[in-house]
């Protein structure tokens, strides 16, 4: 048996679900979410669906991402496959361009702030000619803790 969609809807079977995490711990079908990723078994002809006009942008054999609970889910000769709108369709995974394209370094770059809790020269030379013109208060220290009088000791 075959289902063939109408106007703008698409049947889909999800791709496999990871049966294991990374961290290599085996995940029961229950614990298993549901996978975004799917591939597409048929396309309907489009054509004129709520007073406008519809053109199919998928075709057969597309992997595409796909909202969470969107569709209907239907059993055919014990496949499952869902009919989705292609407004459900988020975005269509392109293999070759994932594949090909060369991992970036993850490097970043920390503010000069951050590093260390040190300043650089310019920022300390920026705090002190705002301290010494008349009118403004010297800069607060780095640490932003106020310290009061010590406390006395009996000896």
């Amino acid at each position: 048996m075959t289902i063939r969609p109408l106007a703008d809807r698409v049947v889909i079977k999800s791709v496999e679900a990871e049966e294991t995490t990374k961290s290599g711990i085996i995940l029961t079908a229950a614990a298993q979410e549901k996978p975004s990723i799917a591939e597409i078994v048929a396309v309907g002809p489009g054509g004129t669906v709520d007073g406008k006009e519809v053109e199919m942008f998928v075709k057969v054999g597309d992997k595409v991402l796909i909202s969470k609970y969107s569709g209907t889910e239907v059993k055919v000769d014990g496949v499952e496959y869902s009919i989705v709108r292609q407004d459900d369709i988020l975005a269509v995974v392109e293999e070759s361009a994932v594949k090909s394209a060369p991992k970036a370094a993850k490097t970043v770059e920390k503010p000069a702030a951050k590093r260390g809790g040190r300043k650089p020269a310019a920022a300390k030379a920026e705090t002190a000619t705002a301290a010494k013109k008349p009118g403004r208060k010297p800069a607060a220290k780095a640490t932003g803790a106020k310290r009061g009088p010590k406390p006395k000791t009996n000896k």
